[in-house]
């Protein structure tokens, strides 16, 4: 499949449409061998660049969606375009519409307790009663430096016994990616997506940007201003553009071309 590394990241080049019409053939061919699809932005693209096994983890990804704005900007810079950005959330939402009309499952793992349980209800709400079980993240686990806990095998479990369609893991990156990948063959499930705070917004305690923000690519700007304690994290960004602009001459690689 067509991916272009963005400082060594293999980011799959997809439109929304293209993703979803992959997911669609995924979960229709019935088949419990993970599809992992992870979502990373500017901010975990950098942080690949000094943490390798996140970047392997997410390299290994059977979809890696650019999430971040600044990922397609930097492609279309160095002329080697993504066709546009394709955003967890927004990916997210159309798998619960997939979900509702052919009567797929899913599990909510991550996020605080009532936030989690809220977007349940929401969710179920909306689309139907798709939602079969839900778990907050505030649990003893491979993310918090404790797998294979006691608590987390009733919680693998419990999840396999439901046997959801599919698998929502908003941990937080780099946590979720690398427990996804740490279970993932320990879970009977057709997709797993780590969506980082798509169940906050969901659930109404975080409010994604306006529609204008997010066409001029200012979702950023939107949570910065939102969120002031962002500021250390959005201060990637300019490094980002730096490496982009002055950076070494494949810091963005169509891998099509690459052995």
């Amino acid at each position: 499949m067509n991916r272009i590394a963005i400082m060594d990241v293999a980011i799959n080049n997809l439109s929304l449409q293209e993703t979803i019409e992959t997911i669609k053939l995924k979960l229709k061919a019935r088949i419990k061998k993970p599809m992992v699809i992870f979502t990373p932005n500017t901010e975990i693209v950098m942080r690949c660049s000094k943490d390798n096994e996140l970047k392997q983890i997410i390299n290994q990804g059977d979809l890696v969606l650019p999430d971040g704005i600044g990922l397609v900007i930097a492609s279309k810079i160095k002329r080697i375009p993504l066709k546009e950005r394709v955003t967890g959330y927004d990916t997210s939402i159309e798998i619960l519409k997939i979900a509702s009309k052919n009567h797929y499952s899913v599990f909510l793992l991550g996020g605080e307790p009532q936030v989690t349980q809220k977007a349940a209800i929401k969710i179920n709400e909306i689309y139907g009663d798709i939602v079969v079980g839900w778990q907050h993240g505030y649990f003893s686990g491979y993310h918090t430096n404790e797998g294979n806990s006691d608590e987390e095998k009733i919680i693998i479990q419990r999840i396999n016994e439901l046997q959801p369609d599919i698998l929502f893991v908003g941990l937080g990156s780099p946590k979720q990616e690398k427990w996804i990948s740490h279970y993932k063959d320990n879970l009977d499930v057709s997709i797993i997506i780590g969506n980082g705070g798509t169940m906050d917004v969901i659930a109404g305690k975080v409010r994604r940007a306006p529609f204008i923000f997010q066409k001029m690519g200012l979702e950023w700007l939107y949570r910065l201003v939102k969120e002031p304690h962002r500021v250390k994290r959005q201060m990637l960004l300019p490094i980002f553009v730096f490496n982009v602009f002055f950076g070494r001459k494949n810091i963005v690689k169509d891998l099509r071309n690459s052995k």
